[in-house]
């Protein structure tokens, strides 16, 4: 994951390395690991994913967790598709993500 980190652009790495912090404190006994190309959290199977894209921050719990959040989601103005989020870099919703990590480590459905 660190070297993910390192290969973005600087902008967005301060911003990567508090969505790994926040998923990493709310899913503390899941293993980091790099899937599809995406640091990933795992524990038996995937958890949550995210990635650098070129003008957001991508979330991908999986389909349960956005169907779970999407009032909240769309309550906020947040893009988000069958099982991903974007979240625009100047507005990274800290508090949001760690609930729905939390959601995925408490899920028993497997996300991709």
């Amino acid at each position: 994951m660190d070297e993910y980190i390192l290969n973005q652009d600087s902008s967005v790495q301060p911003v990567l390395h508090q969505v790994r912090d926040v998923i990493r404190k709310a899913l503390p006994d899941a293993q980091e690991r790099i899937s599809w190309q995406m640091p990933t959290f795992w524990k038996g199977h995937n958890l949550i994913h995210f990635a650098a894209q070129k003008k957001h921050l991508g979330l991908y719990p999986g389909p349960e967790a956005v169907e779970h959040f999407a009032p909240v989601l769309k309550e906020r103005g947040f893009k988000y598709s069958k099982g991903a989020i974007q979240f625009p870099y100047d507005n990274v919703p800290l508090e949001l993500i760690r609930e729905i990590a939390k959601f995925c480590g408490n899920s028993p459905y497997i996300s991709s």
